[in-house]
């Protein structure tokens, strides 16, 4: 069977280069006579190749010294009641509200502090980013929140908050790596890998060094700890290892494309193609007001739920799998990560041509 063109949220599509390569060392690593997935995560060649992946990372992004880079488990998810557990000093956090994950975090860092909601987006079913230019940060909020890129709505920050000066943190999950970014901008930026980078069970988290303390809240569990992991090395456990080595393939191949830079361009080219045709379709429309639209997360719908799964199966019978919306939202919802070619885009966008033509 040839491959299908995957529009999946995640877990994603990967670049087929590096699929080739795990294909080929499946059975025997670099000469070593066994697979990365039976390798001591104690062995010298594993230590390479976490030390490899968290170097090109480091250059991918221009991480500064002074921020530790963490290959974690528990997903993107964990991270909701991890933030608070190390960081509410005070007790309190305020909450930027954008999409149903940023939602669940403020739900979830309700048990451990006072939680404000300063800015929301439900109002108009997450389909914009509302102005966070001016807003009323609480004086000892100990760090704002936001999801940078909703993945279910397909909305993106496109400047981040104005948080007067208090520690910004930020999940990138779905635009992880897709463009350029300033991590000093932020206390910590993390992600799931299995959107843009990796297989899913992993989260990576860049932190600062000054927000890694023993000092946490009481009953924090020592894996949920980011001082345990970060003086281990992301090793106190047993880690992701095979994910972490398909990540490190991952940021090998976005340097031979030419770095995040490149990416942003291509990445603005694919979306363009989609949301051009879109804007310009007299059946398909997008759900995003257009200065808020994401270049990873791209929903959109006729009006007519039955045309919708019509839309949904036909595309799936010609070689387009996973475009169903999420099933709070419905309608359907292309996902053009970075190891999506522009010709997936562009077959995609025929295709919706063709259907439109046929059921108009």
């Amino acid at each position: 069977m040839s491959r299908v063109y995957n529009f999946s949220a995640g877990p994603a599509v990967l670049p087929e280069p590096v699929l080739k390569e795990l294909a080929e060392e499946m059975m025997d690593y670099q000469g070593c006579g066994m697979s990365v997935m039976e390798m001591s995560h104690r062995s010298p060649e594993f230590q390479k190749i976490i030390d490899e992946a968290e170097q090109d990372l480091r250059d991918l992004m221009n991480i500064p010294d002074n921020y530790k880079v963490l290959f974690l488990q528990g997903g993107a998810s964990q991270q909701f009641a991890m933030i608070p557990m190390n960081l509410m000093k005070n007790g309190v956090a305020d909450y930027i509200v954008t999409g149903q994950w940023a939602k669940k975090a403020y739900q979830e860092a309700q048990k451990y502090g006072k939680v404000n909601k300063i800015a929301s987006s439900e109002d108009k079913t997450f389909s914009y980013i509302p102005d966070c230019s001016d807003l009323d940060i609480s004086p000892d909020a100990d760090y704002v929140y936001i999801c940078e890129n909703n993945t279910i709505y397909g909305t993106k920050f496109k400047t981040l908050p104005n948080t007067k000066g208090k520690t910004l943190v930020a999940d990138v999950s779905s635009c992880f790596l897709s463009e350029p970014v300033d991590v000093s901008k932020y206390g910590i930026i993390y992600g799931g890998v299995q959107k843009n980078i990796g297989p899913a069970g992993m989260v990576i988290v860049i932190i600062r060094e000054d927000l890694i303390t023993e000092d946490v809240l009481p009953g924090t569990p020592t894996m949920l700890t980011y001082k345990t992991h970060a003086d281990a090395g992301s090793l106190y456990n047993t880690p992701n290892a095979y994910c972490i080595y398909v990540c490190g393939k991952v940021f090998k191949w976005l340097k031979s494309m030419g770095g995040l830079e490149e990416m942003k361009r291509r990445n603005e080219e694919k979306a363009k193609i989609l949301y051009d045709f879109l804007d310009e379709s007299k059946l398909f429309k997008g759900t995003v007001e257009p200065e808020s639209r994401s270049l990873m997360n791209v929903p959109f719908v006729t009006g007519d739920k039955e045309l919708d799964a019509k839309f949904v199966k036909e595309a799936k019978a010609a070689g387009f799998v996973n475009l169903k919306g999420h099933r709070t939202v419905g309608g359907m919802r292309a996902s053009i990560y970075n190891a999506m070619p522009k010709e997936g885009v562009e077959a995609l966008v025929a295709f919706m041509k063709k259907f439109e033509e046929e059921n108009a």
